[in-house]
């Protein structure tokens, strides 16, 4: 959904203006929401192997600390 069109909403003045009394038109509350139409981008390579380092060290370190205690 869009915006209305002055051009064919009723009530407006000339340049999208509302007169005194009048109600202004409804805008399109759920314009923007939703997924995205293009889903092709996702997180980077760097980022994934970064955090993959870490829980991999991070595991690394609770299995050597679980064999020393």
């Amino acid at each position: 959904m869009h915006d209305p069109d002055p051009e064919r909403t009723p009530g407006l003045e000339p340049g999208g203006g509302v007169p005194p009394g009048e109600t202004p038109p409804g805008e399109d509350s759920t314009g923007g929401t939703g997924p995205r139409d293009d889903m092709s981008r996702g997180w980077g390579k760097g980022p994934v192997i970064v955090i993959g380092v870490l829980v991999l060290f991070f595991a690394v370190t609770v299995i050597i600390w679980a064999a020393i205690v």
